[in-house]
């Protein structure tokens, strides 16, 4: 999977805030990811958290939200 530091990706389940959309902000063995409603940070297995990745939403979709 092509993941990158930034990336902001949703996931097959909703984090109990509400937010879907996570922005990963540390890669290696683990993910670190903060969610972007609440800005709580969680940490996966990179396994766990390549199974749970549902798509990685583009740059232009969230360029488009913050003009809305």
């Amino acid at each position: 999977m092509d993941i990158k530091l930034g990336d902001v990706v949703r996931l097959r389940k909703k984090h109990p805030c509400g937010g879907a959309e996570w922005q990963v902000i540390r890669l290696g063995a683990d993910v670190r990811m903060k969610c972007l409603s609440c800005q709580r940070q969680v940490v996966l297995e990179r396994g766990v958290f390549e199974r749970r990745v549902r798509a990685v939403v583009p740059v232009e979709e969230l360029a488009t939200r913050a003009d809305a």
